[in-house]
């Protein structure tokens, strides 16, 4: 029989109940993927494979120590600082089939950021049984995903090959060119990056996957940090191929984001030139937004997962659901994520009515709400962006 050990102090006896301490599931938004071609490594096909180091990405994706294609753009993705906080490479079963490797990165629901190594066709759509192909299926792989609850950035880029020309802007955004990606989901990231190589000294110029390389530098970035004028490594652009002002101000202008080297930024790297989405909804315009959504998002989905069951319609029951929804959005306006929340449950405002001073409506909505065990819950939240231009006016006097 164990020994009762009385407390010094035997007064008051308490007893300390732990079972109520579960923890809240946590997404980290910097999880990437990178797919692509790797005929002849060792890694299994279409089986998302964590890479820490080059020598990961060499012995997983390389053929017979050499590298790949895909071995070259996760060494991109590691190459920026900050890195992701997590980077998966999954190689296609062959080559070009990306839609049986985004198949099979589906399940890792961990996955924010996923591109296509290397890849800059943009394929064909589904056509019945035949799938897509290209960055049509990096495409079609996010916003399915997205819709079904994993939400996902796509990261393309526009062939760096392309040369340049007087027309350059809208030839490469026409809608029968890259502005087939354009959709209203704000799933799409486009990169421009003409004459991206990872070596200026040889001819021809090795092309450089410039969109696993912003896919690393954004991800590394917290979600309410804007990617202006981020810092991309790994590659460079000669002086011949960069951007003319004219053309940072078309491409940006139509929702892709073109790599720049401005004098206004002390030193010599490759900036991000803008900040928005490939998407034809203004309200999904900029990268950030799109990110701080699906991470406010996530931590609503999680936090509240243990009220389902629980929580009772009832007043003290739909309370407490507020009050967990307010210890979720609290830190993130402490931390200046948001700038101010609102929670509102319509069936709490009739609930906090005596019985007999209830309409019949709001009455009846509390026996709907009862019969079929559901309830709304409205969130508003006030997001203040970062400034991507200032105005300023120089007024000499004399």
């Amino acid at each position: 029989m164990a020994t009762l050990v009385q407390p010094a102090f035997p007064f008051v006896d308490v007893v300390i109940d732990t079972s109520a301490l579960v923890p809240a599931a946590q997404r980290s938004p910097g999880v990437v993927a990178v797919v692509g071609n790797a005929d002849g490594a060792t890694a299994p096909a279409s089986t998302p494979l964590v890479v820490t180091a080059h020598a990961d990405a060499l012995a997983l994706f390389g053929k017979a120590g050499a590298a790949t294609a895909l071995s070259k753009s996760l060494d991109l993705v590691l190459a920026q600082d900050p890195r992701p906080t997590k980077i998966y490479g999954v190689r296609t079963p062959a080559a070009g089939n990306y839609a049986a490797a985004l198949a099979g990165l589906e399940a890792a629901d961990d996955v924010t950021f996923v591109c296509l190594a290397g890849e800059t066709n943009v394929g064909a759509a589904t056509n019945g049984g035949t799938p897509a192909t290209g960055l049509r299926a990096l495409a079609e792989h996010v916003e399915n995903t997205s819709a079904a609850g994993n939400r996902r950035l796509a990261v393309a880029m526009i062939d760096p090959a392309t040369a340049r020309s007087a027309t350059y802007v809208d030839t490469v955004l026409a809608a029968n060119s890259y502005g087939a990606l354009k959709s209203a989901t704000g799933r799409m990231i486009l990169v421009a990056a003409r004459g991206a190589t990872t070596d200026e000294t040889v001819s021809p110029n090795p092309v450089a996957d410039a969109a696993a390389a912003v896919m690393g530098a954004i991800a590394g970035q917290a979600p309410a940090t804007s990617v202006v004028l981020k810092q991309v490594r790994g590659f460079t652009i000669p002086v011949t191929q960069q951007y003319v002002p004219a053309e940072v101000t078309g491409l940006a202008g139509q929702g892709a984001i073109p790599l720049i080297d401005p004098a206004l930024v002390p030193g010599t790297g490759l900036f991000l030139g803008d900040g928005g989405t490939f998407s034809s909804d203004p309200a999904r315009n900029y990268v950030d937004i799109c990110r701080v959504l699906d991470d406010i998002e996530f931590r609503l989905r999680a936090g509240l997962i243990g009220t389902i069951g629980d929580a009772r319609v009832t007043k003290a029951g739909l309370t407490a659901v507020r009050v967990r929804v307010e210890g979720i959005l609290g830190p993130l306006r402490l931390g200046a994520v948001i700038d101010d929340f609102a929670v509102s449950i319509p069936l709490l405002a009739i609930l906090a009515l005596p019985e007999s001073a209830r309409s019949t409506a709001e009455q009846a909505q509390v026996v709907t709400a009862r019969q079929t065990r559901q309830v709304s819950v409205l969130i508003s939240i006030t997001y203040g962006p970062a400034v991507h231009r200032l105005n300023v006016t120089l007024a000499p006097q004399f």
